[in-house]
């Protein structure tokens, strides 16, 4: 009995979890060129004495979500409870054909059908752990019992769970896109053809203030598609072939050996016929530097001679941004690590074919003493591709007559000693 209690706490513990509602804002124009924004709610479950009361909010901004197909609803089920809250906005929604010729075949008819009649909302929600964007079908009138609240149906979601992924400059780039549809919340629409509707599949980059088509399908329509950019690839399929639905479907996009150039906002929009949902995504590229020292991995100088010019090179990382080269002195008197005394400077900046950068910090000592034998000189790299410690590299520094015979020095005495002895008994001197 105790174990069936703990597994059923268990599976009550994921249900519920994540937050009960989102607060949104609903932003509609003012005239004149403004907006105006009003709080709103979406409340996506409740206890069993139902909805809360919520009489700071218009009740036909107060909503209670049906999510028949469930992707709304299940991306803020694995919300966790530390997380900063999502930005939520909501706005109304007009039905309308897709604009673009290759998406023309989606929509034949201009006028939409009379089934989408009604108010529409368009939700986006955007966070670090996952975009969305949904339309919603609300009633046109608020239920009063139990509480004044206003029943809105979820039809079309678009969904990423990663909205700003990174990739190492060269590997692929695979940004995540799914999308669900539930042709069952058009109530009074006429009767459908069994199985998935087409649909059109668009992914668009925006970079430096320009727009570029990277991609766009209609899988299983006629018509001439635009070629796709930069040998990018989607999966662009519904997951199932059930007859009446709800439908979830797989949009992800693959962009292989990434450049720099490719860093940006990417657009993805799901086109059904009348409907469209988008996510954005931000791709940002990076590769961290390899660091080394030289000269390495010892450096001499004699006492009141200042060693020679240290160069620290952080090589091929991206991007060329925001390099940082600290240098510490560690051993010597007191032993404990602090920083070095010295000129520092850092290059001009190297490009390379594959759109790395490199970079070197130098270092010019004043003389040393004999107190400062043995010390390590370390530079220590910082950049965005690095973790927050940094990356270092480091010598060693031997001042001129304090330092012992080192195995180098004992293997040339041995082949000195040996060559010596072969020659004396090669003359007959032994």
């Amino acid at each position: 009995l105790v174990a069936v209690a703990l597994g059923l706490a268990t599976v009550v513990s994921v249900v519920s979890a994540g937050p009960e509602a989102i607060e949104c804002w609903f932003v509609e124009d003012a005239g004149g060129g403004g907006l105006s924004k009003k709080p709103a709610t979406l409340l996506l479950r409740h206890g069993p004495r139902g909805p809360p009361p919520r009489p700071d909010l218009d009740p036909k901004l107060y909503f209670k979500v049906d999510d028949p197909a469930g992707m709304l609803v299940a991306a803020f089920r694995r919300y966790p409870a530390g997380a900063s809250a999502p930005h939520c906005e909501m706005s109304r929604f007009i039905p309308f054909p897709a604009s673009a010729k290759w998406a023309r075949s989606l929509s034949p008819e201009q006028n939409c059908p009379r089934a989408l009649d009604g108010d529409w909302l368009l939700v986006s929600v955007s966070s670090t752990l996952f975009s969305l964007s949904s339309l919603l079908r609300p009633q046109p009138e608020p239920l009063r019992e139990p509480v004044v609240i206003t029943m809105a149906t979820v039809v079309l979601t678009v969904l990423t769970h990663n909205p700003a992924p990174r990739v190492q400059l060269g590997k692929d780039a695979v940004l995540d896109l799914r999308f669900a549809y539930a042709p069952s919340a058009l109530e009074g629409s006429p009767s459908l053809d069994a199985g998935p509707p087409p649909f059109g599949l668009e992914w668009r980059r925006q970079h430096r203030g320009k727009g570029h088509l990277l991609l766009a399908a209609t899988p299983g329509l006629a018509g001439r598609m635009p070629p796709a950019q930069e040998k990018a690839t989607a999966f662009a399929a519904w997951d199932d072939d059930e007859p009446w639905g709800p439908w979830t479907g797989n949009g992800t996009f693959w962009l292989p050996a990434v450049k720099p150039s490719q860093e940006g906002v990417y657009l993805a929009t799901v086109h059904l016929p009348y409907l469209q949902g988008q996510v954005s995504l931000e791709l940002t590229v990076h590769k961290a530097p390899r660091v080394s020292l030289t000269p390495a991995p010892v450096v001499w100088a004699a006492p009141g001679e200042a060693p020679p010019e240290l160069l620290c090179l952080a090589s091929h990382f991206f991007p060329a941004e925001g390099l940082e080269v600290k240098w510490e002195l560690r051993g010597g008197p007191g032993g404990s690590s602090r920083k070095v005394e010295g000129k520092t400077w850092l290059s001009t900046i190297r490009h390379h074919s594959d759109g790395s950068v490199s970079q070197s910090g130098h270092l010019q000592l004043p003389p040393v003493t004999a107190k400062q034998h043995g010390v390590h000189y370390v530079c220590r790299v910082y950049h965005s591709s690095l973790p927050a410690s940094g990356r270092s590299a480091d010598v060693t520094l031997e001042v001129a007559g304090f330092s012992g015979p080192s195995i180098e020095d004992g293997i040339g005495l041995f082949l000195s000693a040996f060559l010596l002895l072969g020659l004396l008994k090669v003359l007959g001197w032994l």
